[in-house]
């Protein structure tokens, strides 16, 4: 039997405590936004005696300034921990956001769980969104169950929700309870279970009143569990069970019970709950079940380990007396305690004041390099929202907190000195939304830098770049929401910023032959500059990149001035001709110029050199060049039509679409200038509904349209 205790934190608050991973449950709430998510999670945690009353916990507003953006946008926008005790179990819940655009704040929670509760409302249904990411549950072989929420809402369709989850999730979604209705025949007032045919009845209020089911509760339920019990056996592991049930031999509930949480926990089967946050009807059944049928951390199979340099070891155990190996799923910045990073234990026991190994993944193209530094950490705590409660230590399969960490970041491995590891990598999607931010004023630069740094260090979906083409700093985010929280926990850390439209590095190159002659003669001073040079100008093929040719004869350019000349006409192709974009792809070739024995120097024949340059422009053919990219967009076979349409009109030239092996989605592939695709990633939401998503991939530049050329050169002109 785990021994369990409350370890006082922060603020008086309590912590449970377990030494036994057989006594953690790890859980990630997933769904749209909107399903009530967090508010069951805080229901839970006030059922359970764990908070006073169901209030703001999860996303932390109960600290009013702890996440602004949290509290402007009215939504969860970060994965929040809860922690419950429950029949002597440890349930964490991790609560992530529902918004696509925080798809990293989900990944981590499904990093850190062990088994997904798909909440569903009952007034919404399921949305694309929901479905993929049931998919993508089911690629890993996750363990899921569905809650259906909102019962109290008075446009609720419970059982059109239902059949909407088993059309959208598949086989073995079933109910394990049925609503029973009030006289009104609209409320729910109780829950019937289909496997124990215990009546829950909850119309005076939570806990409910517990009963056998009456003759008058079986003949609706009949089919229903029926159903149910067959799919059970089906999954049973005594191939037996399923002849001697259709032979008419009554099987026992108890054995239908283990049958079903084994097979939940398994990843076969998938049970339906009503739940209703407002009324507490289900929170009990679903406490039950996930302590009864959610997996423990011992059944769920642990990520790989290297030696830091990549060396393989042995597959990692549960086991709170192995090597400590952790991961940290997610850091935050917290304005009064610091960096707060929330870990999971795989291995090992963590414990206060432990040197610990810090190891990461090279993300250098996001701001994240390869690192390995050893550092102390103080103290433990199990969070609760913004909660943390110092605990004495957490033990393989659980989930704490540390403070003030020196170099831990989101995905970075904890281990113990004497024995580094490394834990394979989790995927992140790639960011698609470019926002170009400047720093107000030059005293703002340094401290945005540093802030900007400290965000990407702790979100993978962000990726920070200096684009050196644009000269623009600009930040890759999932979305405009994502961008916006991004910018808001920046203002907020006391950076003053704008945002400005982001540049598309285009190129500009010949079209045509062209010469151009170059004369510098200038009297200054008594000192003079004397320097002229012909040259002629040559497009070349695209990516061929530049070339200077040396055709002078009989020393009309010297040849120590040749070198100054070539130095000229380079410094002018970085700083454009027309558009004030680098030139490309050229053959420049000097042919011909003069010298003068005193006046001539090296700054005269560069200014030379770029003054024939732009005579050549204004006498042939500047053509600009933009990027393109070759785009892929997975959408359900539905938005096909769309897509295809909607990337002709962006001036994409289609290469086709292939359908997946789901028979759901397709892949359609183009070409689209990458001027094209820079609010892609928001547009293509609103065309897919949520279901879309792509990734890009520079192939070369080509030639702007005129009409397109023209109004980048007055653009630029009028600056």
């Amino acid at each position: 039997m785990a021994q369990k205790t409350l370890e006082k934190g922060l603020n008086g608050a309590t912590a449970p405590v377990v030494n036994e991973p057989g006594r953690v449950r790890n859980v990630v709430l997933v769904g749209h936004s909107g399903s009530g998510k967090t508010t069951l999670v805080e229901a839970l945690l006030a059922a359970t005696g764990t908070i006073p009353r169901a209030g703001n916990v999860t996303d932390g507003t109960t600290v009013s300034d702890h996440d602004p953006a949290a509290v402007r946008q009215q939504r969860s926008v970060s994965l929040a921990a809860a922690p419950l005790m429950h029949q002597d179990v440890k349930i964490n819940l991790l609560d992530t956001p529902g918004y696509a655009d925080f798809v990293g704040e989900l990944r981590a929670g499904l990093r850190a769980a062990d088994a997904a509760l798909f909440v569903v409302s009952a007034v919404d249904g399921v949305d694309d969104a929901t479905t993929a990411l049931w998919e993508e549950c089911a690629a890993v072989g996750m363990p899921r169950a569905v809650a259906i929420t909102r019962l109290d809402h008075p446009r609720a369709d419970y059982d059109g929700t239902l059949q909407d989850c088993q059309e959208a999730f598949g086989e073995n979604v079933m109910p394990t309870y049925q609503p029973m209705l009030d006289d009104d025949g609209q409320s729910v007032v109780g829950l019937i279970g289909l496997v124990s045919l215990r009546v829950l009845d909850y119309s005076e209020g939570y806990p409910p009143r517990v009963g056998e089911a009456e003759p008058e509760h079986l003949n609706p339920i009949a089919d229903d569990r029926n159903t149910l019990i067959e799919g059970i056996i089906a999954e049973s592991e005594d191939e037996t069970l399923m002849d001697r049930y259709l032979s008419g031999e009554l099987v026992s509930t108890d054995t239908v019970m283990k049958d079903l949480e084994k097979a939940v926990a398994k990843g076969n089967f998938y049970p339906v709950i009503p739940v209703c946050s407002a009324t507490g009807v289900g929170l009990d059944a679903l406490l039950d079940g996930l302590v009864s049928a959610a997996p423990t951390p011992l059944e769920h199979d642990l990520p790989v380990v290297t030696g830091v340099d990549g060396s393989p070891r042995p597959p990692l155990t549960c086991d709170p007396h192995g090597p400590l190996v952790a991961e940290v799923v997610k850091t935050t910045i917290d304005r009064h305690v610091g960096r707060v990073s929330l870990v999971r234990v795989f291995s090992g026991t963590l414990k206060p004041e432990q040197v610990l190994h810090v190891s990461g993944h090279g993300l250098s193209e996001r701001g994240h390099p390869d690192h390995d530094a050893d550092e102390r950490v103080a103290h433990i705590y199990s969070p609760l929202g913004a909660q943390l409660r110092e605990v004495p230590y957490c033990v393989a399969g659980d989930i704490c907190a540390i403070t003030k960490s020196g170099s831990a970041e989101t995905g970075d491995t904890l281990s113990s000195k004497e024995t580094p590891l490394l834990m394979e990598p989790w995927t992140m999607p790639e960011p698609l939304l470019p926002i170009a931010v400047v720093a107000k004023t030059r005293s703002d630069e340094d401290a945005l830098a540093k802030n900007l740094g400290r965000l990407v260090a702790g979100d993978p979906t962000l990726r920070l770049e200096r684009n050196v083409e644009t000269h623009q700093l600009v930040l890759w985010t999932m979305g405009e929401s994502h961008a916006d929280v991004v910018l808001d926990r920046l203002r907020s850390g006391g950076v003053e910023l704008d945002t400005e439209p982001v540049k598309v590095p285009l190129r500009e190159t010949f079209g045509c032959t062209a010469k151009g002659h170059g004369r510098h003669v200038k009297q200054s001073g008594g000192h003079g500059q004397y320097a002229v040079c012909h040259i002629e100008v040559e497009p070349l093929p695209r990516g061929a990149g530049f070339e200077f040719v040396d055709k002078v004869v009989g020393g009309a350019v010297p040849h120590n001035y040749i070198p100054s000349v070539e130095k000229g006409v380079r410094a002018q192709l970085e700083r454009g001709l027309v558009s004030g974009y680098p030139v490309v792809d050229l053959r420049v070739t000097l042919f011909d110029g003069k010298a003068h024995s005193v006046d001539s120097s090296d700054a005269a024949f560069q200014t030379a050199g770029a003054l024939a340059l732009r005579e050549a422009a204004a006498a042939g053919q500047v053509t600009l060049l933009e990027p393109i990219d070759e785009i892929a967009v997975r959408v359900p076979e539905s938005f096909v039509g769309a897509v295809m349409s909607d990337l002709s009109g962006r001036r994409g030239r289609p290469l086709g679409s292939e359908s997946e092996p789901d028979g759901v989605h397709s892949v359609v592939r183009a070409e689209v200038p990458a001027t094209e695709l820079v609010r892609y990633a928001v547009e293509l939401r609103a065309l897919s509904s949520g279901s879309g998503t792509f990734s890009r991939t520079y192939i070369r530049h080509e030639p702007m349209p005129s009409h397109l050329a023209e109004a980048v050169s007055k653009e630029h002109a009028a600056k």
